[in-house]
């Protein structure tokens, strides 16, 4: 059902459906989870997860703010089996990722254990270390309540850092923390496909991707940062949780 905040657009199925048919060409049998729905056995040794169009909302309203987030995920044995029932995607983690930017013809790629890249070129994350320095990302889900729940944090935030932005698609918020343009970015309520791939970049940039798993499926709370805000971060939510 279309929503306010979560308009979906048949060019949303037409995408997944055009990128299922080329990754399946490539690599036949890799199940596909996506947002538009599932291909194969997505329990299965590895699988691909699929945004076809992060940002929507930014894309039907003529926002070149966008992308398109893709990553390869394995399997892996969960260091805590109890969680793992609970929420499957525990079990999994992500080898590869590839976000593109159409607009800006920006493309961020990596793979575990090597370099976080934009474009063929090397990225680092930012070193800043104070919070009135810096610039942070926030996003909010588009579930009943989420701003009200999260309203007292966005006020106290807003008045802590440098300048906070709502820029309305995750993965391109988290290649933006692995490039250095943002120093964090944060939201609760996001899935899975907006942040397998982004997660990735950002952690082979020298970052951190802490994220933990909520009621909801494919559902996460995230932090990404540059490895040095996030416990700041994480004292000014409990603190505004107090007020």
């Amino acid at each position: 059902m279309e929503t306010q905040h979560d308009i979906k657009l048949a060019l949303d199925s037409r995408a997944q459906r055009l990128i299922e048919r080329r990754l399946q060409k490539a690599h036949p049998g890799i199940a596909v989870l996506g947002e538009e729905g599932v291909l194969g056995d997505i329990e299965a040794e590895r699988r691909w997860v699929v945004d076809p169009i992060d940002g929507t909302v930014n894309f039907a309203y003529g926002l070149p703010h966008a992308c398109v987030s893709i990553a390869l995920q394995e399997r892996v044995v969960p260091t805590q089996a109890r969680l793992a029932r609970a929420f499957p995607d525990l079990g999994y983690q992500s080898v590869l990722g590839a976000v593109y930017d159409p607009f800006q013809d920006e493309l961020w790629t990596a793979v575990r254990g090597g370099a976080a890249k934009l474009n063929g070129r090397r990225i680092r994350v930012s070193s800043r270390t104070r919070l009135d320095r810096a610039l942070v990302a926030m996003g909010f889900s588009s579930s009943p309540g989420a701003l009200e729940e999260k309203g007292a944090y966005f006020g106290r935030l807003f008045s802590k850092v440098r300048k906070l932005r709502l820029l309305g698609a995750g993965a391109l918020s988290l290649t933006y923390v692995a490039s250095g343009r943002l120093d964090a970015y944060v939201q609760s309520g996001i899935r899975l496909w907006d942040v397998a791939a982004g997660g990735l970049i950002l952690e082979c940039a020298g970052g951190e991707f802490w994220s933990r798993p909520t009621p909801g499926e494919h559902t996460y709370d995230i932090v990404g940062s540059n490895g040095k805000l996030r416990r700041k971060l994480e004292r000014l939510q409990r603190d505004s949780g107090k007020a």
